[in-house]
């Protein structure tokens, strides 16, 4: 993945060494707490904000409601765009994610996976428009997406 100085199609080949530590290869984890839990569902309260994110367990989850929960969120994304500028969210507030807007901190080509820090969360946003990869996107660059139903939170 190419940094936010580097054209797209640099990420082609690998970064260069001094960039090489900026880019997560795995989804940097969220915190929060386990404020409702009916079965494999999940909501998930962020500290400092008014998040109550819906979200599918994939996993075992050892925890009472209450508790704080760290593991990272899963979501597969449609067309992915990259924009100029805005906020960092996820949307709606209260739900399951539909709308995710924020910054590109990181990817794996393995899983054809762009991580996007969204406001609180980070969130593993598979690429599902087979036009798209993971070298389109810069690291620190902005992307906006609508998030299919069915995201999900493994536990650490």
């Amino acid at each position: 993945m190419p940094s936010s100085t580097e054209p797209a199609n640099a990420a082609a080949g690998e970064p260069s060494p001094d960039r090489a530590a900026e880019i997560a290869t795995t989804c940097p984890p969220t915190s929060g707490t386990l404020l409702e839990r009916d079965g494999d569902m999940i909501t998930l309260g962020l500290p400092g904000t008014d998040y109550r994110i819906e979200l599918a367990l994939d996993g075992l989850l050892e925890a009472e409601v209450g508790d704080k929960i760290t593991g990272t969120i899963h979501a597969e994304a449609l067309r992915v765009d990259r924009i100029t500028a805005g906020g960092r969210y996820v949307e709606p507030v209260f739900g399951r994610p539909r709308r995710v807007q924020g910054t590109v901190v990181g990817g794996s080509l393995k899983e054809r996976a762009v991580f996007v820090k969204a406001g609180g969360p980070t969130l593993a946003c598979v690429l599902t428009d087979r036009r798209q990869q993971l070298a389109d996107f810069v690291l620190h660059g902005m992307v906006s997406f609508d998030v299919k139903r069915g995201a999900t939170f493994r536990p650490m």
